[in-house]
C-alpha cells in the first residue's frame, strides 16, 4: 500500500488500471488490486469469513458506543476498529459451517473507569427492563455523575435498542423502554458506566439473557 499526494488531478478513490485509489483516515492511499482466483477456498478460509460477516453484521449497529467507549483511540487504529479485532479473536466461534457471536465475552466498552458494582436485571411489564446496582461512587475515578449505558439485543431479529444516558450511578437503579416489536422477545444485554466528559469509561457487564414483557 503507498500514499500519494494530490496531483493535478486530485485525490481518486476506485479502480484505476492495477490499483485501487481510495482515502484512509484523512490519508489518500494506494492499494493493488486483488486478484481473481479459480481456487476453491480452504475450510479455514471459509471459516474465516464466515466469522467476518458474523461479527460486522452484529457489531456494525453497535458503532453508536464502539465508537466512543472501546479502548484507546490513539494509533492506525480507531475505536470502532479495535471493537472490531477484539470481536474476531474472542467472541465468535465457528462450528459445523456456522459462525455464531459468544454473548458472554461480548464488550460494548473497553476502558479503565470503575465499573458496576453488583448490578442486577429485570423484565419489567411494557418492554421495561430494570437494572440496579450498588453506588461505588468515589472508589479510584468513580463518579456519582457518571452515566449508564445500556445495550440490548434481540438475535432473533438481529435489533438492537442502545441507551447512552440511562441513569447515573448515585441512581442506584434505572428503567429503559425497549421499543414494541421487542415484547416477547429474549434480549441479551450488557451495560457500563461512562463520564459525563466520556474521555473516561468502564468495561462493560454482560448481564444475560432476559424475556421482554
Amino acid at each position: 500500500m503507498g500514499t500519494y499526494n494530490k496531483g493535478i488531478l486530485g485525490a481518486f478513490s476506485g479502480k484505476v488500471g492495477p490499483v485501487v485509489g481510495a482515502s484512509w483516515r484523512g490519508i489518500e492511499v494506494l492499494r493493488s488490486s486483488p486478484k481473481k482466483t479459480s481456487r476453491e477456498p480452504t475450510e479455514n478460509q471459509l471459516a474465516q469469513r464466515e466469522k467476518f460477516k458474523t461479527v460486522t453484521k452484529f457489531i456494525t449497529p453497535l458503532k453508536l458506543v464502539t465508537s466512543r467507549y472501546f479502548g484507546s483511540d490513539s494509533g492506525e487504529q480507531s475505536r470502532a476498529n479495535r471493537a472490531m479485532g477484539y470481536h474476531l479473536k474472542e467472541a465468535v466461534m465457528y462450528e459445523d459451517g456456522v459462525a455464531s457471536i459468544i454473548y458472554t465475552k461480548v464488550l460494548i466498552s473497553k476502558g479503565d473507569l470503575m465499573g458496576l458494582q453488583a448490578p442486577t436485571i429485570r423484565g419489567e411489564a411494557n418492554q421495561v427492563l430494570q437494572f440496579t446496582w450498588e453506588d461505588n461512587s468515589g472508589q479510584a475515578t468513580a463518579k456519582p455523575t457518571d452515566k449508564l449505558v445500556v445495550v440490548a439485543f434481540n438475535p432473533v431479529s438481529g435489533l438492537s435498542a442502545i441507551f447512552l444516558d440511562a441513569g447515573t450511578r448515585a441512581d442506584r437503579t434505572a428503567n429503559v423502554t425497549l421499543p414494541n416489536h421487542f415484547q416477547g422477545a429474549q434480549v441479551q444485554c450488557w451495560i457500563t458506566f461512562a463520564s459525563v466528559s466520556e474521555k473516561l469509561y468502564a468495561t462493560s457487564v454482560y448481564m444475560g439473557e432476559v424475556e421482554v414483557l
